[in-house]
């Protein structure tokens, strides 16, 4: 009577690990995509939540500052609590700007994240990524423009 051995051989091994490595060859830079564009997404969602607080100090005072503001420094950031996030002009136009830095991707650091305020009081997202080495257009949210 024969014996038969259970178990894999060499070959269905090796087919095994090529099929993993070409799934991860796949995923991962869908993965570090997603990443990032989470990444852009949370930095524009942070910056337009300062918007409101903006509008109250420039109908009141006419000063914006980070303080006025509450701002916050956003670990994705390069900026810091003495940098000041706002421009406010003589027309009532101005901007809410910060540059992605910090823990961000490495692909995105130097992207500038700018809300744009015209003098008649409407705002605009505007992103600037010429100073990022990895930046694709499928990383920006549809609401902002790309410059």
């Amino acid at each position: 009577m024969k014996r038969h051995e259970s178990g894999f051989t060499l070959i269905e091994l090796m087919i095994t690990v090529a099929i993993i490595g070409i799934l991860s060859a796949i995923a991962i830079p869908l993965y570090q995509g997603n990443v990032m564009k989470a990444q852009v997404n949370r930095v524009v969602g942070e910056l337009s939540s300062y918007k409101s607080a903006y509008e109250t100090q420039l109908s009141s005072s006419g000063a914006v500052t980070n303080s006025e503001l509450g701002y916050s420094v956003s670990s994705l950031t390069t900026g810091n609590s003495l940098t000041s996030i706002s421009v406010v002009n003589t027309d009532g136009s101005g901007h809410l700007q910060v540059t992605m830095g910090g823990s961000a991707h490495p692909n995105l650091a130097g992207v500038i994240v700018r809300f744009e305020r015209s003098s008649a009081g409407s705002w605009q997202c505007v992103i600037d990524p010429s100073a990022a080495s990895g930046w694709k257009d499928e990383f920006s949210p549809g609401s902002c423009s790309v410059i």
